[in-house]
């Protein structure tokens, strides 16, 4: 994801995060829901707990239990936590849990009333799927998505891979293990957010598995090193196609956007019977870690690391092609010939750079106004091409078109935002880069996903003037004036109390409207972990009851625990599978 950034993560929680693993299983069938095991407290329940002001403290890594009614349960959930190292409970003891909490479920009536909240979905594995076109580790991932369930989750997101699907040969798609994974989150009645994921995977942090452009892809890129982004020192960007030869037909008698476009007509022929159902929504990549910019910040072999400005994709041919006949219209056919030469390298800082400083910076002159205007436009009209054939295909499915864009918080708070210019996002101290995408969006009827919603400003290095809770809001903002819904995502791996407090505060925006939907980060073994299990029940439950719902931290805990209790042997499982 965008803001996947290795300096960050100890800065966050004070560890490591760990990346997804793969998953193995244990076989079984229980089945349960939040709503049949939440024991919500006394209507005449008082909160005597008071919360500091947490404004200038840094979370620790995970946030300790606060409420004394909690200390009591540990031994339980320690058991719980033993076991995770050892093997998973039994088919019979899950089968007795399944009917226990059958009978119970019956008893209450079954599912509870949905309240007016923001649906939480919890994006699954990048690795979801083999290489041989087969669910990975099957059992695990039911068992996972039971216990997703039985916590009041509302669906989840997966990577749908161009790399996979028609990996051989144009034309020819395998939907082989997503047909199973459909059917799968279908009966344990989730809801999907489905991807379709045109970008490599693997060379960003959060990638733990290596997925590459389909093969007879990168047979055309070998031929013709220009299809792909190029920095002006000639090192080239795979992660995905350059929008520069979006209408040219390089890939076997085939532009990319028709690539694109063939792709996502064959899903929806293949799933049709689950669009607008089972698959509520469809996110629509747009460039490298599936967002809709440049690859302006390469993790990869070190090239860019934070909080570096990054650099101008612009130097393949293709591009160079556009960038050529758009000085030549504007009468100044000597800015046509290349990208600002004085922008500085991928790590320096926007006072490093004569282009990008705050004094007299090219940014802000002439040429450099007409740089960017091209530059940003060029990233604006790929995704109106590939917006109007997705809504031409999809129109009629029942299904929302989804769109996400990088949160490119470091140095925003100086004058150029310069990393956001590279990433093609025109945003400056004097100009709103977010406006205009939330427009594009609108004309298609697109959601505007954003990333970096867990992020307070104080939590980030304070010189390199980073402002993600500012760029939230200006987002929150655009989308606003151009009536577009706005959906979130947490940038990094965070299981602590703070970054879901966090998280619920951006969630409600302080505005007219909430958030249409949020996508958590990421189902894995931490996520079932005993007391992240608790933090994001709790965070769960108050994600789905809204901003009109005021009711402290400590009493949603207190619910929590008992229903962390209730279901242990089905989160106990799904643990146990995806740590091996």
């Amino acid at each position: 994801m965008a803001l996947h950034l290795t300096h960050q993560i100890g800065t966050l929680a004070g560890t490591s995060i760990q990346m997804d693993t793969g998953v193995v299983s244990r076989d079984s069938t229980a089945t349960v829901n939040a709503s049949a095991v939440w024991k919500p407290v006394s209507i005449d329940l008082r909160c005597a707990i008071q919360k500091p002001d947490l404004k200038d403290t840094i979370s620790p890594p995970v946030s300790p239990c606060r409420s004394p009614v909690l200390s009591s349960m540990r031994a339980d959930l320690s058991v719980a936590c033993r076991a995770f190292a050892t093997e998973s409970p039994t088919a019979a003891a899950v089968t007795e849990f399944s009917e226990e909490v059958g009978g119970e479920m019956h008893k209450q009536g079954g599912l509870q009333e949905k309240g007016k909240g923001v649906p939480v979905f919890v994006m699954m594995p990048l690795d979801s799927v083999t290489m041989s076109n087969t669910v990975n580790r099957k059992k695990a991932m039911d068992a996972s998505l039971r216990a997703l369930k039985s916590a009041g989750v509302e669906g989840v997101m997966m990577d749908v891979w161009w790399g996979l699907v028609e990996r051989d040969q144009p034309g020819h798609y395998n939907w082989g293990g997503y047909s199973d994974l459909l059917e799968m989150a279908k009966r344990h009645g989730l809801k999907v957010q489905a991807v379709m994921s045109f970008h490599q995977c693997g060379g960003n942090v959060g990638d733990s598995v290596s997925i590459p452009l389909p093969k007879w892809v990168v047979e055309e890129v070998d031929k013709d090193q220009d299809l792909v982004y190029t920095d002006q020192w000639g090192m080239r960007n795979y992660e995905y196609i350059s929008l520069g030869c979006d209408t040219i037909p390089v890939l076997k008698g085939r532009t990319p956007v028709q690539c694109y476009s063939d792709f996502m007509r064959a899903f929806k022929d293949k799933f049709k019977d689950l669009l607008g159902d089972t698959i509520v929504e469809i996110q629509v990549g747009m460039g490298p870690a599936g967002e809709l910019r440049y690859p302006s910040y390469p993790e990869q072999n070190g090239t860019w690391k934070f909080p570096g400005i990054g650099a101008f994709q612009c130097y393949d041919k293709y591009m160079l092609s556009s960038l050529k006949a758009a000085a030549e219209s504007a009468g100044k056919p000597d800015w046509g010939s290349t990208g600002p030469t004085d922008a500085g390298h991928y790590n320096n800082w926007p006072e490093d750079t004569q282009f990008f400083r705050k004094e007299n910076g090219g940014w802000c002159s002439p040429y450099g106004e007409f740089f960017l205007s091209w530059y940003s436009q060029m990233l604006l009209d790929h995704g109106e091409r590939i917006l109007s054939s997705a809504k031409a295909i999809l129109d009629a499915t029942g299904v929302k078109i989804s769109v996400k864009v990088a949160g490119i918080h470091w140095h925003y708070g100086s004058r150029s935002h310069a990393p956001e210019l590279t990433a093609g996002y025109y945003n400056t101290r004097f100009r709103d880069g977010y406006l205009p995408i939330a427009q594009m969006l609108a004309r298609h009827g697109a959601i505007f996903n954003f990333t970096c919603i867990e992020m307070r400003d104080h939590e980030q290095p304070q010189d390199a003037l980073c402002a993600p809770e500012k760029l939230v809001k200006q987002v929150a903002s655009a989308t606003q004036k151009a009536h577009v819904p706005l959906a979130g995502e947490n940038a990094l791996p965070r299981y602590d109390e703070y970054a879901h407090e966090q998280i619920l505060r951006a969630a409600s925006l302080d505005v007219d409207k909430q958030m249409c939907a949020f996508t958590y980060l990421r189902m894995n073994p931490h996520l079932f972990q005993p007391d992240n299990w608790r933090q994001f029940v709790a965070f769960v439950k108050k994600m789905n009851e809204g901003k009109d719902v005021h009711r402290c931290w400590e009493q949603v805990e207190r619910e929590a625990e008992h229903f962390v209790h209730v279901t242990q042997p089905l989160v106990q499982e799904a643990a146990v599978a995806l740590m091996h």
